[in-house]
């Protein structure tokens, strides 16, 4: 397919205002026909008395945008049918302009700059976003005002579209285009909250934070009130003689990676990782809810160099610690499924390798069992019963290979010496022989060719010094990316009232009496959108249900969901008038969340 085969293209573009957490309300809209020069120039009156678009959005017809889930997004909220055919040129700039180790801003502003096209100044296009943000009502003048910014960016994405064409491979360009439309319709659905909750915590987070430390740390050995001590902390991990990693200063290692790991070996730090990460990280009033009680943000789309989504973590209910996700509750009648493809990148790895022995271990169900009897670690009958630790530690070694880890630092993670991590690493190495081969030649091909690309065309740019780690980490998270974005697309298609895609994960809204049928559903085009990016080699995934008036339960926040909730509780006894407080807040939920079950398709 060319652009040449399509009867029209129309270049559109919005003005709306969107109230944080809230759907657009279209203010005003412009669109330019590419092939005959027809302009239509539309005032929100206007709009909202179209039953569709002013143009037509059959497959026959190309509609072109610049971050286009902005202008799908108004379709919605009128009512439009949703184009066919779409072309963000914003994606097309970052697949074009996408590097190891060097983002470019890609607003469309800078596209035009790096393009070498005139585009409106900075200044001035920043002051008319403000007038459309600050709402109406607006002066004649300031209609047109609008209207003409409105029509300037359509030109700008005609020069763009005209000076970028040739690049463009529109079969591919066109798949993701398919999901920026998902990415519209799932921005729209947004994720469901118990505000009366969210609201509580808001009111009491200060007189909170002081509590909850004082459960965590009731002698004051790390804390001085709220805020951490590093040399209290230092004398704390000393008096328990645990191996911290530090820097080559010999300071202590404080980023959070290192505290998951020691988390995982040490089950004292996993309080104090999370009330660490909720003081420092936790603004509840940046969590972005609409009127409606929906969590809504923006994906960003494409953002991230393998082309995942990069959604705000200050904004979205997924980017917060995991106990702030317990304030995810279904409506009443409904449920939620949350969908995780299992071991994704092992199953992404073994497939792109074609290493029979590795894609054997991820077939089996357990890949990590698996690892360790054809390592000979474990007999041919070991279970995960009968010998957990020996399987968890090939886990880490499997998982350690995929993420780029040094033997230093899995010896780290699993708490065993160097020479312990470095075995491990060697049976890695002999037992599945044609993985390494592959992905020594992903950084080969990266540096003789100076990219690499998924199956469906999404592109790392690689220039100067190389992250040879970034680089084999690439094709799994990259193509993993491709699944999901397949995936979304498929669902929204379906019906499917997808409320967020999560990492590898994607969270659906049902109907009770409907919600397993959609489940089943959803699984069965995740194994599709897998098979068709891994050429025909299938990745299964797991579902845990949420069913009102259940609330999320994410395991690793259940502990610290727990202590908050008792921390109000105790500011409440303290309280000497209560009515007036719970008439606003409604009823606190239970403190404990009792996990939904889970049920992995075969």
């Amino acid at each position: 397919m060319t652009f040449a085969d399509f009867e029209q293209i129309w270049f559109t573009d919005f003005e709306f205002s969107a109230p944080p957490g809230d759907r657009p309300q279209p203010i005003c809209m412009v669109a330019l026909e590419f092939k005959s020069g027809n302009v239509v120039r539309l005032w929100m009156d206007e709009l909202r008395k179209l039953p569709q678009a002013p143009y037509r959005t059959g497959s026959g017809v190309l509609i072109v945008a610049f971050y286009a889930s902005a202008e799908i997004s108004c379709h919605l909220a009128l009512g439009w049918p949703l184009p066919s055919r779409l072309l963000d040129l914003y994606v097309e700039f970052r697949n074009r302009t996408n590097r190891d180790g060097l983002q470019h801003r890609a607003s469309l502003l800078d596209a035009m700059g790096y393009m070498g096209l005139d585009a409106m100044e900075a200044v001035e296009k920043e002051s008319m976003r403000q007038l459309a943000l600050r709402g109406g009502p607006w002066t004649a003048h300031e209609r047109r005002a609008l209207l003409d910014y409105c029509e300037a960016d359509v030109r700008a994405i005609e020069k763009l579209f005209k000076r970028m064409l040739d690049d463009i491979d529109v079969p591919r360009a066109l798949l993701r285009g398919r999901y920026m439309v998902a990415a519209a319709r799932m921005e729209h659905i947004g994720v469901p909250i118990d505000t009366a909750s969210l609201m509580t915590l808001r009111e009491n987070w200060e007189r909170i934070k002081g509590k909850v430390v004082e459960r965590v740390d009731p002698a004051h050995e790390i804390y001085d009130r709220t805020t951490f001590k590093v040399d209290r902390f230092g004398e704390w991990i000393r008096r328990r003689a645990m191996p911290w990693p530090r820097l080559p200063s010999g300071q202590i290692r404080l980023d959070d990676e290192t505290f998951r790991n020691m988390a995982l070996l040490y089950p004292e730090v996993v309080p104090i990782r999370e009330v660490r990460e909720s003081l420092s990280q936790l603004r509840l009033a940046n969590l972005q809810v609409g009127q409606d009680g929906r969590n809504r943000v923006l994906l960003s789309a494409f953002r991230s160099k393998t082309g995942r989504n990069q959604p705000s973590n200050s904004k979205f209910v997924f980017g917060m610690p995991s106990w702030v996700r317990g304030l995810i509750q279904p409506v009443p009648g409904t449920g939620l499924a949350h969908l995780d493809w299992a071991q994704q990148e092992f199953g992404i790895a073994a497939a792109l390798s074609r290493d029979s022995a590795m894609q054997q271990a991820y077939l089996s169900g357990d890949p990590y069992l698996m690892f360790a009897k054809q390592a000979g670690a474990i007999p041919r009958d070991g279970t995960k019963a009968s010998h957990p630790e020996k399987r968890e530690l090939f886990k880490q070694c499997a998982l350690a290979v995929l993420y780029g880890m040094s033997e230093d630092s899995l010896a780290v993670r699993i708490g065993r010496s160097v020479a312990e991590a470095r075995e491990l690493l060697n049976l890695h190495h002999k037992t599945y022989a044609r993985f390494w081969t592959w992905s020594d030649g992903v950084v080969a091909y990266a540096v003789l060719k100076q990219k690499l690309h998924t199956a469906y065309g999404w592109t790392l740019h690689v220039r100067g010094k190389v992250n040879e780690r970034s680089l084999r980490n690439f094709p799994m998270q990259a193509n993993g990316a491709e699944a999901m974005r397949l995936a979304c697309s498929a669902a929204t298609e379906h019906g499917i009232s997808v409320c967020a895609p999560i990492h590898d994960a994607i969270l659906v809204e049902a109907l009770l009496v409907d919600l397993e049928n959609i489940a089943n559903t959803t699984q069965d085009i995740m194994v599709a959108a897998s098979a068709a990016v891994l050429d025909g080699f299938p990745l299964r995934s797991d579902v845990t249900f949420v069913r009102y008036p259940d609330r999320y339960d994410e395991p690793r926040g259940r502990r610290m969901w727990k202590v908050v909730w008792d921390a109000i509780s105790q500011i409440r006894e303290n309280m000497t008038d209560l009515s007036p407080f719970l008439d606003r807040i409604g009823t606190l939920p239970a403190h404990d969340c009792a996990p939904a079950p889970s049920y992995i398709c075969p």
